[in-house]
């Protein structure tokens, strides 16, 4: 049985990461995997309800940060870890770096208090102790918060995250390459401002150059 493989999604709203989800999942079924598609905060029926709270309703930063952790807690147990344990890819929309780029960095939340609830919730039985779970690869779309901003203007009515000001998304910007700075074997940078068939080639060939693909 191959093993499993989590691969997660990250960028600021706009940056068009949700746009070759499908098509990563349609080159590894190619290749006879499994594929898991799923996305945070959400995944299961709890996590989903968790979503829409956080991401309407007005709350404390305190408040929101525990959300998001709880439901990644639910998603963890619940989707993650039984699918890596079956040898299938789980592709994730967005994982714990969205968590310090939007509530660390965008909102000014303690990293600190961040990084010890990532320990308590990324912490799992089929992981030696000290050792937390994340994704094998996160591949980052970094995009120009003014392009995503006008990429976002009038798609949709936003949640309260896509309605924060350009000032906002240059502080979550900043926070995903903080994160990547600080664990760059695990990240693909890909330059999301490119056309979207440009953007999908480096997707398939980022992938593909770590060994993961055929």
């Amino acid at each position: 049985m191959s093993a499993g493989l989590f691969i997660s999604f990250e960028g600021i709203d706009g940056a068009g990461k949700s746009t070759h989800i499908e098509a990563l999942a349609q080159d590894f079924r190619a290749a006879g995997r499994t594929v898991v598609l799923t996305r945070e905060p959400g995944g299961t029926p709890l996590a989903e309800k968790l979503r829409g709270l956080a991401l309407n309703e007005a709350m404390d930063p305190l408040t929101e940060a525990l959300l998001m952790f709880a439901a990644r807690r639910e998603h963890v147990l619940q989707v993650i870890e039984p699918a890596l344990a079956r040898g299938d890819v789980v592709l994730c929309d967005r994982f714990t770096d969205a968590t310090f780029a939007y509530q660390g960095f965008g909102r000014g939340f303690d990293l600190a208090v961040l990084a010890t609830l990532e320990r308590w919730v990324q912490s799992v039985e089929a992981l030696p102790a000290g050792q937390l779970r994340q994704p094998r690869l996160t591949i980052w779309f970094d995009l120009d918060p003014a392009v995503a901003a006008q990429r976002l203007a009038g798609a949709r009515v936003p949640d309260k995250f896509e309605a924060q000001p350009q000032e906002f998304f240059a502080r979550v910007a900043a926070g995903y390459a903080a994160r990547a700075a600080a664990d760059p074997g695990r990240f693909l940078r890909i330059e999301a401002g490119q056309t979207r068939e440009a953007v999908w080639r480096a997707v398939q060939s980022g992938v593909q150059a770590r060994g993961l693909l055929p």
